[in-house]
């Protein structure tokens, strides 16, 4: 079973090594690797270009935002699943991209899955600063504001295509609109797999609070979006977060 892999990336050049390593690691057989690179310009399309050879797919040009370039990957991959690898995250170890195969290969009705999530330091020791749990998944739990930790999620492609990508409206938290629509408006079959799946670097791209308001209003509108009670699920979303801080 071939599994798509995307990172998306803009001038990362202290973690993308990491992140491109972490990937090329899995012990998975069938993986299509797909790099979009923003048309950086610190050094991060270089070091990318080292790696000729062992990316499957490689661009780099302007982009309208890292979801216009998620997007991008979506339409080129070709794996039967997907899932995405920020440009400062890692996979928490070297078999997880096959527990994600065995997991469809057993249960193939389902499409998709999550799993749990660890928050390291941003240096050499990745000491780790908390978890993220992600358990088990119910409806009623998406209008209380829980969501899967958006890097665990992997589904089919075909239900991609279906469902369709990231809406551009949204341009800091397209990723919360992207998984209502799938779980909330389509009801899509996900499972939880109780496993961790990523190491995600403090104050990067998927835990740097400098746009902190910003993404809150954005995540209300995208909730009254779907019609759903937008200030009560915002709230619970954060303060689901700030928990996880006090564990």
């Amino acid at each position: 079973m071939k599994v798509s892999i995307i990172t998306i990336c803009y001038n990362r050049k202290e973690t993308i090594a990491n992140a491109v390593e972490s990937v090329l690691l899995q012990d998975h057989p069938d993986i299509e690797y797909i790099v979009i690179d923003g048309n950086s310009t610190d050094g991060t399309k270089q070091i990318l270009q080292s790696y000729e050879g062992k990316i499957s797919k490689f661009l780099s040009e302007p982009d309208k935002g890292m979801y216009d370039a998620i997007n991008k990957g979506l339409k080129m991959a070709t794996g039967e699943i997907v899932g995405l690898m920020h440009s400062d995250d890692e996979f928490y170890d070297t078999k997880v991209v096959s527990k994600i195969v065995e997991f469809f290969q057993k249960s193939p009705s389902y499409d998709g899955i999550y799993g749990d999530g660890v928050y390291v330091t941003n240096d050499a020791n990745e000491k780790i600063v908390r978890d993220r749990i992600g358990g088990q998944y119910n409806y009623k739990k998406l209008k209380s504001g829980w969501l899967p930790l958006h890097p665990t999620v992997y589904l089919k492609k075909e239900v991609i295509e279906k469902l369709g990508y990231y809406n551009l409206d949204f341009k800091i938290a397209s990723d919360t609109e992207f998984l209502l629509r799938y779980l909330f408006k389509s009801k899509i079959n996900l499972a939880y797999l109780n496993s961790y799946m990523v190491k995600m670097r403090m104050g990067g791209l998927s835990t740097s609070g400098s746009r902190a308001l910003e993404v809150l209003y954005e995540d209300y509108r995208i909730y009254s979006y779907h019609g759903l009670p937008a200030f009560r699920a915002v709230f619970r979303k954060k303060l689901r977060a700030l928990k996880q801080y006090l564990v």
